[in-house]
Parts: structure tokens; C-alpha cells; sequence
């Protein structure tokens, strides 16, 4: 089992979309998305250096694909509706083919004006996997202080971080899975 730590810069329910009684990763960090494998866990931090908070995690339990993922009736609810409420809006699943052409759904990721923007195409598909969890939390705006004797979970500045002796990574996975799973608050950015 191997943990991801990062920062979650930027948390507006999209990236990690933690509604629909799911946590996905579908769009951003291509890196973690590309590595991560099924019981792998995925670690988001505030971004406030003075705060060593944990905004969610997830326990891997699919990767798929954007085909897959726009294709799957579970994740019908994570489609974007740019005119329903705050969680519909920021609906991650937002990718999809038509032959051999990429769709961008009007989404968080588009142009004001709802038309594909290319840079996020780039940056989003630099990897196809999309993670899947069924074992999450989410506390965005409630977000939670990690343990002193675990803050060596905590990324600092972009990127990840993975590598952690194995005592290290056991102690992790009891503390989170010691923790309420589900949905406590809204996204930071809210």
C-alpha cells in the first residue's frame, strides 16, 4: 500500500469531488492519478502552512477510466450542471469520446463561456485514470489537526509526497480509519 500526500490548493468540491456517496479523483494531480493502484490512499492538506489540517482522504478502491467513468450509471450524479446547486455544478465527471475526439463537458475546467479550455484538457489527461472510493472522508471547510507524530504526512508547496517507512504508513492508516467516514462539510472554497 503506498499513501499520496498533497496539498489541496484549490478546494471547490471538483478535485477531489467527495459527493454521490463517493470520493473520485478525475481531473488534476495526473501524477497521483497515474500511480495509484486499488488500496492505495490519497491524503489532502490545507494549503495554510500555519494549519496541519487534513481536508479529505481516500482509500482507492477503482480506477477507471474517463469512458468508463462518463459511462457508469453510478456517476451520472457527478455529470457537471453549471445551472443546479454548488455540488452539481462542480460535478467532476466531466470527460468523455466521440470517436476519436475528446469532449469537455462545460464544467469547472471550460472557458467562462462553457467552451474547452486547453490547458485543463492537457493538464487532465496526462493521465486517464480515474480513483474511485467507497472508504473516504471529507471535512473541507471542518477540516481536522493531524496527530504531531504523524505531521511527516504533510506536502508542503505542489507536488506529492509517497515515500514513508511502512510503521509510518501503518500508523497513518489506523488513525484515518479510527476516524468517522462520509461527507462533514462543505469545500473550503465555498
Amino acid at each position: 500500500m503506498n499513501i499520496f500526500s498533497y496539498v489541496v490548493a484549490r478546494d471547490f468540491g471538483f478535485a477531489p469531488n467527495p459527493f454521490g456517496g463517493f470520493c473520485t479523483l478525475a481531473t488534476c494531480k495526473p501524477p497521483i492519478r497515474e500511480k495509484a493502484n486499488v488500496g492505495d490512499i490519497i491524503i489532502g492538506t490545507r494549503a495554510s502552512p500555519k494549519k496541519n489540517e487534513i481536508v479529505y482522504f481516500m482509500e482507492v478502491s477503482e480506477v477507471s477510466n474517463f469512458q468508463k467513468y462518463w459511462e457508469d450509471p453510478r456517476f451520472n450524479v457527478k455529470r457537471p450542471n453549471m445551472y443546479g446547486s454548488k455540488k452539481q455544478a462542480f460535478g467532476d465527471n466531466i470527460y468523455h469520446f466521440e470517436g476519436d475526439d475528446i469532449i469537455q463537458e462545460d464544467s469547472h475546467h471550460t472557458l467562462n463561456n462553457g467552451a474547452p479550455c486547453q490547458k485543463n484538457i492537457e493538464t487532465d489527461l496526462k493521465s486517464k485514470n480515474v480513483l474511485i472510493s467507497e472508504r473516504y472522508a471529507y471535512w473541507g471547510q471542518s477540516s481536522l489537526a493531524i496527530p504531531p507524530e504523524l505531521s511527516n504526512i504533510i506536502k508542503r508547496g505542489p507536488g506529492f509526497k509517497r515515500h514513508f517507512p511502512e510503521s509510518f504508513k501503518a500508523e497513518v492508516k489506523t488513525w484515518l480509519y479510527s476516524l468517522d467516514q462520509g461527507y462533514f462539510g462543505p469545500p473550503i472554497s465555498w
